[in-house]
């Protein structure tokens, strides 16, 4: 599927679609609770669907209605066949965790594009704990019952949800669960929001301040209703089309959030974009952009959306803490030197380090390389410069399905496969 963009003149107001992250941390939440909860504002897409067919193979039932999922956990049964966790990197490491409470033995395995992404430090830190898995060629193979608890080690810079798959667990052990980290942990605010949502269903984590250190005792998750806020990951596409190409009001977000991508709002305002903030949207106004310096380490998914802004603004602009965009559903660092580029666009790309020189751009044929992230970033180009195809455009379908249509609905000149 190919989408193909003409230079457009936004303007208009959305409702940010429902957080993917958040979505998922519920489901599993509300999976471990015995009895029913409610998932209120739930995102429907590729990635949450996955984690609702997992959880449904080990005897998790989701009920789906309009505006919420009644979920109705606790009672896990051994999978009858391969749990296929698709492209999802959050449920198939969370469930990772989750199948060594599981009777019997589960085989989770993925599509392709997250099956070389890492998951080996958790498994090792897993095993620490008492859990019997290991990594074979084409699965995860892991035995329930196996959890005593105690203390484990894990890096913290490679993966945070590594993290958060074990604190899902934890509860459940006799002897409790401490883990230390043995590098800083980035992507900090995912840690915070798995255990803001563990507190709603009635988990207490203790934390050391550098959250380097986390301690939880054996505890029972207690269903609830759970609200998913607002996705400030796909907000920031939207703000960003509007910075580049109009003004878009995006509501349905929370000021106060815990997410990390909440960050675009500092990164646009100390480009010059013109926002205005209100109590629970953000509007953005067309303006001359200028080049900043940003650390992503806490936000990395933010890298494509600030990358094509950096292209549109004057200077040269400079993101480090890159590295981990690496091992994302695609290279993300590659795949936006080679887009940029090929829209006439001085990029220096190091392993940790990007540098970005704006100049006008031109229209050209953008690889997404089947990652959702790169197609919607690119996109924004195109609506500032047109003629801009985007090859793969399906792929937003992982976190952000409406994605093309929202823009439509802005007055996007976009086609899909000439339609």
């Amino acid at each position: 599927m190919k989408a193909s963009i003409s230079k457009s003149e936004i303007k208009g107001k959305v409702i940010a679609p429902s957080s993917k992250s958040y979505t998922i941390r519920g489901l599993v939440c509300a999976a471990l609770a015995r009895g029913g909860s409610e998932i209120i504002s739930p995102l429907g897409s590729d990635d949450t669907e996955a984690c609702q067919d997992v959880l449904s193979e080990v005897g998790i039932r989701v009920l789906q209605g309009k505006d919420s999922w009644r979920v109705i956990g606790g009672d896990f049964h051994q999978p009858k066949t391969d749990l296929f966790c698709r492209e999802s990197a959050a449920t198939l490491r969370f469930m990772t965790a989750i199948c060594s409470l599981i009777p019997g033995q589960s085989h989770l395995t993925s599509a392709p594009s997250l099956s070389r992404r890492p998951v080996k430090p958790l498994i090792q830190a897993l095993r620490q704990l008492g859990v019997n898995c290991q990594q074979e060629e084409k699965s995860i193979v892991v035995s329930g019952g196996s959890l005593r608890g105690g203390t484990t080690e894990l890096p913290g810079n490679i993966s945070s949800q590594f993290v958060s798959a074990i604190l899902f667990i934890s509860p459940f052990a006799e002897e409790g669960v401490k883990i230390r980290l043995t590098t800083p942990l980035e992507s900090r605010p995912y840690v915070l929001m798995t255990i803001e949502c563990l507190k709603q269903f009635g988990i207490r984590v203790k934390s050391s301040k550098d959250l380097r250190e986390f301690e939880t005792s054996k505890q029972a998750y207690k269903p609830t209703k759970y609200r998913v806020e607002g996705d400030w990951s796909s907000a920031s596409y939207l703000l960003a089309l509007g910075a580049l190409s109009g003004e878009v009001e995006v509501a349905n977000l929370n000021l106060e959030s815990l997410q990390g991508d909440k960050a675009i709002i500092d990164f646009l305002k100390e480009m010059g974009a013109s926002i205005t903030v209100k109590p629970n949207s953000v509007i953005v106004k067309r303006s001359k952009l200028k080049a900043l310096t940003a650390n992503l380490v806490d936000c990395i998914d933010l890298l494509p959306t600030m990358a094509v802004l950096a292209a549109a603004a004057e200077g040269t602009s400079e993101f480090t803490g890159v590295e981990r965009a690496r091992l994302k559903e695609s290279d993300r660092a590659s795949a936006i030197k080679e887009g940029l580029e090929g829209m006439g666009i001085k990029v220096v790309e190091e392993r940790n380090r990007m540098a970005i020189t704006g100049s006008p751009a031109r229209g050209s044929l953008i690889d997404s390389r089947g990652d959702h992230r790169i197609a919607m970033a690119f996109s924004l180009l195109g609506a500032a410069v047109g003629g801009t195809i985007v090859n793969n455009a399906e792929c937003v379908s992982k976190t952000y399905p409406e994605f093309w249509d929202t823009v439509k609905s802005l007055g996007g000149e976009v086609k899909i496969d000439g339609k």
